[in-house]
């Protein structure tokens, strides 16, 4: 047996259990992991209360851990028992000290990467690695608006970005925050409560607007991301802290000046083992290199989650944050 967070119904934070569950044998290709860390996200937010529907109840939830290979299944060649690894894809569970996982779904981690600061990077990292770099190419020169550029996604991207060469504007919800996205290399923050985001982006960038917005706040700001693009630019809307987006008619973007609107997901951008190798391997380079510092500003007991999420959708966290098993 083994401990693990888990939900037997979709709701609020309160729903989180946690329970003892029994751990099976890996299964073909399959490996058996020991979790010395695990991360939080936002998604994971959405699988609890049910806006991204988890099919069988009870189920662990969670997305992104690292940990060591306890235990191969038949026709796994490629790790080895005592292997550090880390993963950020499903199937879900990863709210637990130890679980089964498809080994194509997990990749080693290099020395100079802890087990904590993978926890916190992998799924924030590749997010950031495909939004930048394959989603919508950032070019030296280019000037582009972050949402929630405070967050784990957000202090992640300023820096990549700014190491891309490109001139970073991000939304943030206090004056810390703005301070904080600044020391990681956002050029203008904007507090969204008491300014007019798209006003703003118009005045810095001399009524031009921006080639790109990305957009993982979703109902609150859609909108006026649209707003802020020139023509032919493009929204990326890779997630939805304030609610998803319920109706929109497409002719919006041809009156808007021909925009392109793109709502894409970690999971199609990894799909392939090959992709997922080359994002992890993206995200390893940058950050062992010193162009990314992964912070890791709040952690919790893996006991006490349901607090982590209050925290989290409170948004009283910054960077990232990690449960420990």
């Amino acid at each position: 047996m083994t401990q693990a967070v888990r939900i037997h119904e979709h709701g609020g934070p309160d729903v989180l259990r946690f329970e003892a569950v029994e751990v099976p044998e890996p299964g073909k290709g399959e490996v058996r992991l020991k979790h010395t860390a695990v991360g939080l996200n936002y998604i994971d937010v959405y699988h609890r209360t049910g806006l991204y529907p988890v099919p069988n109840l009870p189920a662990a939830i969670g997305m992104e851990a690292a940990g060591v290979v306890e235990a191969l299944g038949p026709e796994v060649s490629d790790l080895r028992v005592g292997d550090r690894v880390a993963y950020a894809s499903p199937p879900l569970g990863a709210y637990a000290e130890a679980r089964v996982i498809p080994a194509d779904r997990v990749v080693r981690l290099p020395e100079g990467i802890e087990d904590k600061t993978a926890a916190a990077m992998m799924l924030q990292g590749m997010t950031v690695e495909y939004l930048i770099r394959r989603t919508f190419p950032v070019k030296k020169g280019m000037t582009v608006l972050f949402h929630a550029a405070a967050g784990g996604v957000g202090l992640i991207a300023c820096q990549w970005l700014s190491a891309l060469g490109a001139t970073v504007i991000g939304t943030v919800g206090s004056q810390e925050k703005a301070e904080l996205a600044k020391a990681h290399g956002c050029d203008h923050t904007i507090l969204y409560k008491d300014e007019d985001f798209v006003a703003k982006v118009k005045e810095i960038t001399g009524g031009e607007g921006v080639p790109v917005v990305y957009d993982g706040v979703g109902k609150d700001t859609f909108e006026g991301s649209l707003d802020c693009l020139r023509p032919l630019g493009m929204l990326v809307n890779f997630g939805n802290s304030s609610g998803a987006v319920s109706q929109f008619n497409p002719g919006v973007l041809a009156q808007k000046g021909s925009l392109f609107l793109t709502r894409p997901t970690l999971m199609t951008y990894t799909a392939k083992r090959k992709d997922l190798e080359a994002s992890a391997n993206a995200l390893f380079e940058v950050v062992l290199n010193g162009k990314v510092k992964i912070e890791v500003n709040q952690t919790y007991p893996l006991a006490e989650t349901a607090q982590a999420h209050r925290d989290l959708e409170a948004r009283k966290t910054t960077g990232s944050t990690v449960l420990l098993p």
